[in-house]
C-alpha cells in the first residue's frame, strides 16, 4: 500500500522556521510530482509548493515565495518543506501530496502553529 508519512510540524513564533518532512513508501518516488498543501482552520485546502519529478522544477504559491523551499531526497524517498520567516497566517494543517500520471495520494497532515 502507498503511504505518505509527514513529520516536523509544531509550534513556532512568528519569524521562526520549521522543516516539514514527508516520507513515501509503496510508490516509485521519482515518478511522482510531490507537493505540499495546507488548510488553515475554517478555510479550504490550498496549494503551497510543488516539485516536478520530470525536471526538478519547483512552484510556489505567491504567499510563500521567498520564504518556503521545497526539495526532494530521492535516496530517502522524502520531500521536505523548509519554512522560514513564518507568519501567523501560515498556521495550518500541512498535507503532503504525490501526483502520478494516473493516480495521486495524500498524507495524514501535520499541524503547524504560529504564535505572535
Amino acid at each position: 500500500q502507498v503511504q505518505l508519512v509527514e513529520s516536523g510540524g509544531g509550534l513556532v513564533q512568528t519569524g521562526g522556521s520549521l522543516r516539514l518532512s514527508c516520507t513515501a513508501s509503496g510508490l516509485t518516488f521519482n515518478q511522482y510530482t510531490m507537493a505540499w498543501f495546507r488548510q488553515p482552520p475554517g478555510k479550504d485546502r490550498g496549494f503551497v509548493a510543488s516539485h516536478i519529478h520530470k525536471d526538478g522544477s519547483t512552484y510556489y504559491a505567491d504567499s510563500v515565495k521567498g520564504r518556503f523551499t521545497i526539495s526532494r531526497d530521492i535516496a530517502k524517498n522524502t520531500v521536505y518543506l523548509q519554512m522560514n520567516n513564518l507568519k501567523v497566517e501560515d498556521a495550518a494543517v500541512y498535507y503532503c501530496n504525490a501526483v502520478g500520471t494516473y493516480d495521486q495520494y495524500w498524507g495524514q497532515g501535520t499541524q503547524v502553529t504560529v504564535s505572535s
